[in-house]
């Protein structure tokens, strides 16, 4: 069974853990690199720090950086469409591992998610019609780069002209509404909101907009500053303001411009997982005009724990915004904790506790499945009735 720990051995070296892998598919091309992506690195599939050497005998190994305890990862080629699989071509759980007195964990990778008994076997395309691309490569003035974005219509945004509508912006672009496309998984976006529509539980219906990640850039452009916790990756941080600043000066006024909308705070949502989470709450503090809706799913905080609270108090939410937090209290050591600090902060900044939703099921994972499982009941929060109403009583 793929994702199996076989072997745990003694005797770690200086301090550092070694990842080995005793069995790679025949199919591995000979020339590709092989890399481990996890929460000691940012989940990066190609992090130059964490390729494996590959071994005289055919094995490959990592070595990881000392003071590690519990740990998940998975083996990629480079990529997270070359990430590993089992041997029916189905998507595995994250490998788990405790480093605290391990020297060594051994493994052996069945099938890679490209790759059907060394056949190419894409997934299927699953976004819904309504789902359309706005742009193949979107510029970011900000940061020299393009970007595909998708958006989602109601289904009913052509047959009534008059009406505007909410708008979501969500991060991850690429996990939002296709599986062909995804990381690991989508999010299902376009199904649920469908379904919202149809039983009656979302009356009004929104625009979602999708950025896709930048790949390799993820993390610089998720991350506001430089972080201290990832010195030893290319990727460290630093762009999230510049990001930011293109999602609240070029994306949104283009939407707003192109699209019937409704553009004040209080309609316009931002959210995201992991450092999309993080990067979520950013653009709250930073633009508490423009976003007043935010969807925090398992938040990447300890990144620059530091660095965000001291912005928080020169840049407090508005109290006015909603903040749907949610993560599982097993996904790390310092998830929950630093999740339920940054409830207590916005509270202590003026944020009511009706506009502050917190919820950590205890078999909450740090994936995809799991911020599609919760997506529906945090769109209700920020977007559904209930919001709608604490919005007109507070314009009374």
């Amino acid at each position: 069974m793929s994702g199996l720990l076989l072997t745990m051995l003694a005797g770690p070296v200086a301090g550092q853990s070694i990842l080995k892998l005793g069995q790679v598919p025949a199919s591995t091309p000979p020339t590709d690199t092989l890399f481990v992506a996890g929460s000691f690195n940012n989940w990066n599939p190609h992090a130059a720090r964490y390729a494996l050497r590959k071994n005289p005998d055919g094995t490959y190994q990592v070595s990881l950086p000392a003071g590690l305890s519990v740990v998940e990862y998975k083996f990629t080629r480079g990529s997270w469409q070359t990430v590993e699989v089992d041997d029916k071509n189905r998507a595995i759980a994250n490998r788990k591992a405790d480093l605290a007195n391990a020297g060594a964990v051994q493994h052996r990778v069945l099938a890679w998610d490209d790759q059907s008994g060394g056949v190419a076997a894409p997934r299927p395309h699953t976004a819904t019609s309504q789902v359309h691309v706005l742009a193949m490569e979107f510029a970011m003035p900000q940061l020299g780069r393009q970007r595909r974005i998708l958006i989602y219509l109601p289904a009913d945004y052509a047959k009534q002209p008059a009406r505007r509508y909410p708008v979501l912006y969500l991060h991850d672009g690429q996990n939002v509404f296709d599986e062909a496309t995804s990381f690991g998984g989508e999010w299902g976006v376009d199904e649920t909101l469908d379904k919202l529509r149809q039983t009656g539980q979302d009356a009004t219906g929104s625009i979602v907009v999708a950025i896709n990640n930048g790949n390799e850039f993820r993390s610089d452009e998720y991350i506001p500053w430089p972080s201290t916790a990832l010195k030893d990756q290319p990727h460290q941080g630093g762009q999230g303001g510049a990001y930011v600043d293109f999602l609240a000066q070029i994306l949104k006024p283009y939407v707003d411009a192109h699209y019937r909308t409704q553009p004040d705070a209080a309609h316009t949502g931002v959210a995201g997982s992991s450092l999309g989470g993080l990067i979520s709450v950013y653009a709250a503090l930073k633009y508490p005009k423009v976003f007043g809706e935010v969807g925090v799913f398992s938040p990447a905080f300890w990144v620059c724990n530091d660095s965000l609270r001291a912005f928080a108090k020169t840049h407090p939410a508005a109290p006015t915004a909603r903040f749907y937090f949610v993560c599982g209290p097993k996904e790390s050591e310092t998830m929950l904790p630093l999740m339920t600090q940054w409830r207590d902060e916005l509270l202590a900044e003026g944020v009511p506790a009706r506009n502050l939703a917190f919820h950590a099921p205890a078999d909450g994972e740090h994936r995809e499945w799991f911020w599609q499982r919760e997506f529906p009941a945090a769109y209700q929060f920020l977007f559904g009735p209930a919001a709608k109403a604490n919005d007109s009583a507070i314009k009374h």
